[in-house]
């Protein structure tokens, strides 16, 4: 009447029997038994085990890897402006195609932790990673994103034009704690021996000597650091020339007379400072307060360096932007600027390798960031490396193709590089996951 289910215990014991008696029948006539007569309610059909054949053999054991073609787009995808959000977009862009982070996401190697999943950024972007690389070509809304970041970091909440290298730091802090199920940042305070996706990949070894002139004793502390932040000439703070008036090629950077390159930046950085009267300290050997020199080195190199060029100037006489071009390789050797190698400084000048045998310390560009426009008013693009030599610009939802020319003639404010022995990696590791796409 109702025209409910009943279960029968008899009719499911006779149903078992039935079954028993059709199976032992097909395997003693070797005659099929047609679907309909073993398949009713409780009537199962036997398959048999699977027996893999010499051909399966052989695709198993040499997987074809799928070349990837000049006119493969998968990854690129535009992302729609939400009101003044170039800043997050261009940064996004940067970070989907941070080959390791890539390759981490698209294997779906993330396993939540936070103890609300809806508000997990690590979850968002693992979201945001298979989105961008669905091979829907129209324009992605992070809307979702834009809400997250709101909600962690509350000083980037709001549609005011932001700092797209603020952004970039506060994302990576946030991912960081997200990686280890913290919300409120109480593990993240010091990222030193964490383990998680973002610090494997990101961050580096700040290897910091402070020299008394007194007694000559050295302290040494290491620091962890996401970036470098560079200063350039024409900033309130001071700038030497490293190559005044001669040409040369370092990184393979062609230094023209007046143009600043990457490697000159990177030498003012790890230069000798004279800390002055003024800001004498104690000095643990002599325990008197004395004046002292300042180095930094790089005491460990992370996977991928990022370069920030200081190009925005905030002091008490000016607010202005710096619109210095800065030359930058497309390769880029750090072996000079390392720890190990601070014996081959003297008095500020460093003498740097025609090459060098250490391909760990070799990195290769994958995106820059730039700002055009002014302080006050401006929009953030990026250029990203798709593909080996393949560039392209992106600009919020549009995105066109791009010559290295292009690239290296641009102001550049954020410089992103990879490490060379992971990068050609990463690369097979792309090749297949393209399959599944």
């Amino acid at each position: 009447m109702c025209k409910d289910y009943v279960y029968d215990k008899d009719i499911e014991q006779i149903a078992k029997e039935e079954q028993g008696e059709a199976l032992k029948l097909q395997a003693s006539t070797s005659t099929e038994v047609s679907h309909q007569q073993c398949s009713g309610p409780g009537l199962g059909e036997k398959y048999p085990t699977w027996e893999t054949t010499k051909p399966e053999l052989e695709l198993l054991g040499h997987p074809r890897r799928r070349r990837i073609a000049s006119s493969f787009t998968i990854g690129l995808r535009g992302l729609i402006n939400l009101g003044n959000t170039c800043f997050m977009n261009c940064i996004v862009q940067a970070l989907t195609h941070t080959p390791i982070l890539r390759d981490f996401f698209l294997s779906d190697r993330h396993s939540c932790e936070m103890p609300s999943p809806e508000l997990c950024l690590v979850c968002e972007m693992s979201s945001l990673f298979r989105e961008l690389y669905s091979g829907n070509p129209s324009p992605h809304v992070p809307y979702k994103l834009l809400h997250l970041v709101w909600i962690h970091a509350r000083h980037l909440a709001g549609y005011r034009q932001q700092d797209a290298h603020e952004f970039l730091i506060a994302a990576l802090d946030v991912l960081h704690r997200h990686c280890k199920g913290d919300d409120v940042g109480k593990a993240a305070n010091n990222p030193n021996h964490c383990n998680c996706i973002i610090d494997q990949i990101f961050t580096g070894g700040l290897h910091t000597d402070v020299t008394c002139q007194a007694c000559h004793g050295v302290s040494t502390t290491i620091d962890p650091c996401w970036d470098i932040s560079l200063d350039l000439p024409g900033s309130c703070t001071s700038f030497w020339p490293m190559s005044p008036g001669r040409e040369s090629s370092v990184n393979g950077e062609s230094h023209i007379p007046g143009i600043t390159t990457l490697t000159d930046c990177l030498r003012r950085f790890t230069r000798p400072e004279h800390l002055g009267s003024s800001a004498k300290i104690k000095c643990g050997s002599c325990q008197s307060y004395q004046e002292s020199t300042k180095q930094l080195t790089m005491n460990k190199l992370p996977v991928v360096a990022c370069f920030h060029f200081k190009r925005f100037e905030h002091s008490a006489k000016q607010r202005r932007k710096i619109t210095t071009y800065i030359s930058f390789p497309l390769e880029l050797d750090m072996t000079p600027f390392m720890a190990s190698s601070k014996e081959s400084r003297m008095n500020g000048q460093l003498q740097l390798p025609t090459s060098s045998g250490n391909d760990e310390n070799k990195y290769s560009l994958f995106a820059v960031v730039n700002h055009q426009g002014t302080l006050e008013s401006g929009h953030y693009t990026s250029f990203i490396r798709h593909h080996k030599d393949q560039w392209f610009k992106c600009d919020d939802a549009v995105i066109t193709k791009a010559s290295i020319k292009d690239v290296l003639d641009s102001e550049g404010y954020l410089l992103f590089y990879h490490k060379q022995v992971l990068e050609h990696e990463s690369e097979k590791v792309k090749e297949m996951n393209t399959q599944a796409y």
